[in-house]
C-alpha cells in the first residue's frame, strides 16, 4: 500500500512540475513580448536651467514643464524660453514656442507653434510655426512660412537659414512686397 501511495504522489508531483513549466514558459512568453517602455523616465516642473562659460550665463532655458529620456532626448510639451546672452551677460536674444522636442542623437532641437525668435540688439523678431535650431552649427533654419518685422520693414517667405543670435538671415524663397531704392 506505501508503494501505491508513493506512486500516486509521485505522478501528481510530476504532473505538478510538467504544470508549473508550463506555465512559467508562458509568463517568460509574455514577459518578452511586453513592449518596452519608451516614455520619459523624469518629468520636472517649473524647470529653470543656466548654461555658464568661464562664470558667464551664455543660455537661460526656462519652462513650465520638461520631460527627460533614457536615451538623452528632452521635451518641453508646454514650450520653453530660451534666451542667449552675450559676453558680458546681457541678453542679446530669445527663442519662444509653444513645444519643443531635443533628439539627443541629431543633436539638434524642434520646435512647433508660436516659434518667436528676437534679436534685442537689432529689433529684429521671427515669426513661424516650426523651427529647428542645432547648436553645434549655431544656427536656426526651417523650409516653413515666415515672417519677420524689423524696424521699418516686414519680410515674408517659405524657409529661413539664420545664426543662433538672430543677427544674420536668408530667407530661401522671399515673397511679398519689396522697397527699391533707385540711384542716379
Amino acid at each position: 500500500m506505501y508503494s501505491a501511495i508513493g506512486r500516486i504522489s509521485f505522478g501528481r508531483f510530476l504532473f505538478f512540475l510538467v504544470a508549473c513549466q508550463l506555465f512559467s514558459c508562458s509568463d517568460r512568453k509574455a514577459l518578452v513580448d511586453q513592449k518596452l517602455y519608451e516614455g520619459p523616465t523624469s518629468s520636472l516642473d517649473s524647470v529653470k536651467t543656466l548654461l555658464s562659460d568661464s562664470a558667464n550665463v551664455v543660455l537661460r532655458l526656462s519652462a513650465s514643464k520638461q520631460l527627460n529620456f533614457e536615451n538623452g532626448d528632452q521635451e518641453w510639451p508646454e514650450g520653453f524660453l530660451l534666451e542667449s546672452n552675450n559676453s558680458e551677460g546681457k541678453a542679446e536674444s530669445s527663442f519662444v514656442a509653444n513645444y519643443v522636442f531635443y533628439d539627443k542623437k541629431e543633436d539638434l532641437y524642434h520646435a512647433k507653434g508660436n516659434v518667436i525668435v528676437q534679436n534685442f540688439e537689432n529689433g529684429d523678431e521671427l515669426n513661424t510655426e516650426e523651427l529647428f535650431w542645432d547648436p553645434v552649427e549655431e544656427e536656426f533654419f526651417t523650409e516653413k512660412f515666415v515672417t519677420i518685422k524689423s524696424e521699418d520693414e516686414v519680410h515674408t517667405g517659405e524657409g529661413l537659414k539664420a545664426t543662433q543670435d538672430f543677427s544674420e538671415y536668408t530667407i530661401l524663397k522671399p515673397s511679398g512686397t519689396f522697397t527699391v531704392e533707385e540711384s542716379n
